[in-house]
């Protein structure tokens, strides 16, 4: 193999590399604070839903993401369950740029959690006695671009200060 060759092979070997490592339920609580008298009301139910995400870094290449959703549903203006689920990942980061990897920590990542907070979401309700709950496939890149115009926005204002 030539040197040329060589360097060739090195570089391709330097490139970016991702391992998931672990994925498990980091939190999980369910409360239905009404029943069981909110089975008999009559109306269409509220639903609201909030995800955050959070990064840890655990050493030098290795992150614990965590994606958590908080399902709230009122009917009648009286809370029938709250549901919340928090799953994360570890996953194993090597050779990323800085924005790749903010990027890769920020939209790809969460995408492999959601199925399961999908999951366990409908699960808990379903087992609280209530209708399933389907949550709606989510635009992580969307999100993501938001969390960072929100930033610079505050950057912004507070250079302004």
């Amino acid at each position: 193999m030539t040197e040329e060759n060589k360097q060739a092979a090195n570089a391709e070997n330097n490139g970016p590399k991702m391992a998931f490592q672990k994925i498990y339920i980091k939190d999980v609580s369910f409360e239905a604070p009404n029943a069981p008298q909110v089975f008999q009301e009559q109306g269409q139910p509220n639903i609201k839903l909030n995800l955050n995400q959070k990064v840890d870094k655990l050493d030098g290449n290795t992150y614990e993401v965590t994606l958590t959703a908080t399902v709230t549903c009122e009917v009648n203006e009286k809370n029938a369950y709250l549901a919340e689920v928090a799953q994360a990942g570890i996953f194993s980061m090597e050779n990323f740029e800085e924005q790749a990897l903010h990027q890769t920590l920020g939209i790809y990542c969460p995408n492999v959690l959601f199925p399961y907070v999908r999951q366990q979401v409908s699960d808990l309700i379903t087992a609280g006695g209530f209708q399933p709950l389907l949550l709606q496939p989510v635009n992580f890149e969307q999100m993501y671009q938001q969390q960072m115009q929100q930033a610079q926005q505050q950057a912004a204002s507070e250079t302004k200060q």
